[in-house]
């Protein structure tokens, strides 16, 4: 009995080795899928602002230089007219006169959810079909506004969504390891789960859905007291008997961190609320750092060694595999830092067991067990 808990590290550091194998596949057919091209349909992108957050401009340029044949608009907002992200927005907007553009400075709330609120707010000044959420840390490929919107012309289709790729605002070493945490750990675990129709997500990136849909299910202003927004507007989607498809686009995710501490906050954030929203699938999700129980295993038995040899070729391989299919020069600077990212990756997913509060936009919120969010007091 003593032997085989020994070897239990090891048994999970295989099984983690496996997963890698899946998601390095998962990723590869994601990234091969060629994206839609037609029909073109008239879209408003809605987008809250908040903050001159690094590389907003560049952010925002893309949205605006979508190579689309419909006509579109782009609306972003901010609560506050003195956000530093109104004159990013405005020099932006000016920069490319031949698109629609328009920026409220509405500082209604509806909920607790910020960013909720100000989509409510876009919803009601944009005139198009068809509504694109996106969010303002996305750097887009010109393809993809037709990619995400032409599903939509089936009837049958409900919503759109997308998976995303990483990208590090700047050279520190958290912006890299936030941008490595995207591509290695998100990207893959996400893609093998819509693979085998365990994922079922809806990614609050970039949700493109009919107007008359959000309509049926009650407008943005449904959504403003949850924290996982994105999952429960899919989630009524599915309800009406409508699809949610993923599509094979990846915008950029670009991520600006300026400490360790910044980045555990917003990635326990995610955590806790996928703990919340799957709370097995949450515990199955250890398995997908197959370096820790490797390297306990290393020091339980001398067969550790072996099992921690594979789990560091099979993360090896994943992420030779993800930089491949996204078109990156392989770098091995970037390889040194998967040790470091899949342990504080695994430190992260600990946290993120116990229930606490999350911060998010400078403001700590507790969760109820039904994800609607509150924001706490001090002694919360």
């Amino acid at each position: 009995m003593a032997e085989a808990l020994l070897l239990l590290p090891a048994l999970l550091a295989l099984a983690g080795a496996a997963w890698a194998v899946l998601a390095a596949r998962a990723v590869r057919r994601l990234a091969a899928r060629p994206p839609a091209t037609v029909p073109a349909l008239p879209a408003a992108i809605l987008k809250p602002l908040y903050g001159a957050e690094p590389g907003l401009r560049e952010n925002l340029a893309s949205t605006l230089a979508q190579s689309h044949a419909a006509p579109f608009t782009v609306l972003a907002a901010v609560r506050d007219a003195a956000d530093p992200a109104v004159a990013v927005a405005e020099a932006a907007f000016a920069a490319s006169p031949g698109v629609a553009t328009l920026l409220l400075r509405d500082p209604r709330l509806h909920g607790p959810n910020r960013k909720v609120s100000q989509l409510v707010n876009l919803a009601e000044a944009a005139a198009q079909p068809v509504l694109v959420v996106a969010d303002a840390d996305m750097r887009m490929p010109p393809h993809w506004l037709t990619a995400v919107t032409a599903p939509l012309a089936d009837p049958e289709i409900g919503l759109v969504t997308c998976l995303y790729r990483g990208e590090a605002a700047d050279g520190t070493v958290w912006s890299r390891l936030a941008a490595l945490g995207i591509d290695w750990q998100f990207l893959p675990s996400a893609a093998l789960g819509e693979a085998i129709g365990r994922a079922q997500g809806c990614y609050g990136a970039t949700m493109a859905l009919r107007a008359e849909t959000l309509e049926r299910l009650g407008g943005f202003r449904s959504l403003a007291g949850l924290l996982a927004d994105d999952h429960a507007l899919g989630a009524a989607v599915r309800r009406l008997g409508l699809r949610v498809v993923v599509a094979p686009v990846l915008p950029a995710h670009v991520m600006a961190e300026p400490g360790l501490v910044a980045l555990a906050r917003h990635e326990l954030r995610w955590m806790r609320t996928l703990r919340l929203l799957d709370p097995s699938g949450y515990a199955g999700m250890g398995i997908t750092f197959p370096l820790v129980p490797g390297l306990a295993a290393a020091a339980l038995h001398p067969a550790g060694w072996a099992a921690l040899a594979v789990a560091l070729a099979a993360r090896l391989g994943l992420g030779v595999a993800v930089d491949r299919a996204l078109g990156r020069r392989l770098a091995p600077h970037r390889f040194l830092l998967l040790p470091l990212r899949d342990l504080l990756s695994f430190a992260i997913w600990a946290a993120g067991l116990a229930r606490g509060t999350v911060v998010w936009q400078g403001r700590r919120y507790r969760m109820d067990r039904d994800g609607r969010m509150a924001e706490a007091r001090a002694r919360d």
